[in-house]
C-alpha cells in the first residue's frame, strides 16, 4: 500500500503494511530493528499506542474517519506511551524524520492506497 499527503502532494510510503488484527496492533513494530524509508505500518482502529520494548524512535500520525490528520508525534522514542486521540480512528507509523522532511501537520489528509 501506499501512503500519500494528498495535501502536500508528497509520497510518505510506498511499502505500507495494514496492521488490522488485534494481535498486529499489539505487536506492531517490536519484532524490528528498524523501518526503512518508504515503509509505514497503518493501526487501524486505534488512538493510541505504546513504544515498549522497541529499539528505534518512529513518526506518528494520528487520522480521523476522513483521512484528516489530528495530531503528529515525530520521533515518538522507545518505551513511552502516546495520549489518546479520541477523534483518530487510525495511526500511521513512520520512519524517523518523515514528519519533518515532508512539512506533515494537523490539518493535512492523507490517502492511503493499495
Amino acid at each position: 500500500m501506499k501512503v500519500i499527503n494528498t495535501t502536500k502532494g508528497v509520497l510518505l510510503a510506498n511499502q505500507a503494511e495494514m496492521a488490522g488484527t488485534f494481535f498486529k496492533r499489539l505487536v506492531g513494530l517490536l519484532d524490528r530493528k528498524s523501518l526503512n524509508k518508504g515503509e509505514a505500518l497503518i493501526l487501524r482502529p486505534s488512538n493510541c499506542i505504546h513504544s515498549l520494548f522497541m529499539r528505534f524512535s518512529i513518526d506518528v500520525l494520528f487520522l480521523d474517519e476522513s483521512g484528516k490528520v489530528v495530531a503528529v508525534l515525530p520521533s515518538f522514542k522507545p518505551f513511552r506511551f502516546s495520549p489518546p486521540y479520541f477523534q483518530s480512528i487510525s495511526v500511521i507509523e513512520l520512519p524517523e524524520a518523515t514528519i519533518q522532511l515532508t512539512n506533515t501537520q494537523p490539518g493535512d489528509t492523507i490517502q492511503i492506497t493499495p
